[in-house]
């Protein structure tokens, strides 16, 4: 009995997880211009404020990490608007009258988003080896950990909202909200060591900071805390935003 209830949940989280993949491979151009967007910060900002930047590492370097969690926060935020359109495609309707619970469907929901975000991150990453961020094996295998943890807590998130949604419009205002905080005060373009005591207060609930950080020490050696502190305040924030999402769904109106 027990077996059949895990195979049967399993299945439907990868009929849904498919069904987002093959969304996510019909639109190009969406991968192209979430590719974009943090190549050309990163580009103008490497060369702009690195020009004029004091770090004791390359100002390129230091700004790397906080791009690569860019691409991850963009598009995990950005995938919150396919819940709002599956409603009014009514494409829930027709999945929520099968027997999977609901926490099968955000299981699904939260996989597929997943793959999107971590698909244009690993790319991304990929560019950075490139273009001669010193990487390694183990630093590569540590970043793409960090980044699929700070996938999975941003994708509930995104589809927290997006559950209580009704349109395409309040869900870019409220998600706009949240994108453009979460990115600023990481620390992405900065150390948040030189910023005032209650700005650098507003980056601790700043789930991007751990990320970037950790990617930092991972990559660099530089650091405000460990490797292991960030990916557990990392993990503690998923848990919360799994658990989150999971009730948002139960409660979520069609």
């Amino acid at each position: 009995m027990i077996k059949d209830k895990t195979r049967k949940f399993f299945k439907g989280v990868y009929a849904i997880w498919y069904r987002e993949f093959k969304v996510f491979q019909r639109e190009k151009s969406r991968v192209i211009s979430a590719m974009f967007l943090p190549l050309f910060w990163f580009v103008i900002f490497g060369n702009g404020v690195g020009s004029i930047s004091s770090l004791k590492i390359n100002y390129r370097h230091f700004i790397f990490p906080g791009f690569l969690a860019m691409t991850v926060i963009f598009s995990s935020l950005f995938n919150g608007a396919y819940i709002v359109w599956d409603k009014k495609m009514d494409f829930l309707k027709e999945v929520l009258v099968t027997p999977h619970p609901r926490i099968t469907v955000f299981i699904g929901k939260m996989v597929g988003c997943m793959t999107d975000a971590l698909l244009q991150a690993y790319i991304l990453l990929a560019i950075g080896i490139i273009i001669g961020i010193p990487f390694n094996p183990v630093s590569v295998l540590f970043s793409a950990i960090m980044l699929f943890v700070l996938a999975a807590g941003l994708v509930s998130l995104g589809l927290i909202i997006g559950s209580f949604m009704k349109s395409f419009e309040g869900y870019g205002i409220l998600s706009s909200f949240i994108v453009y905080p979460l990115f600023l005060l990481s620390g992405a373009l900065y150390p948040i060591e030189n910023l005032p005591a209650w700005l650098r207060i507003l980056t601790h609930f700043d789930p991007a900071t751990y990320a970037v950080d950790g990617l930092r020490h991972i990559m660099f050696g530089v650091s405000s805390m460990s490797y292991v502190t960030n990916i557990i305040v990392l993990i503690c924030f998923d848990l919360a935003m799994i658990i989150t999402g999971a009730w948002a769904f139960k409660r979520m109106k069609l």
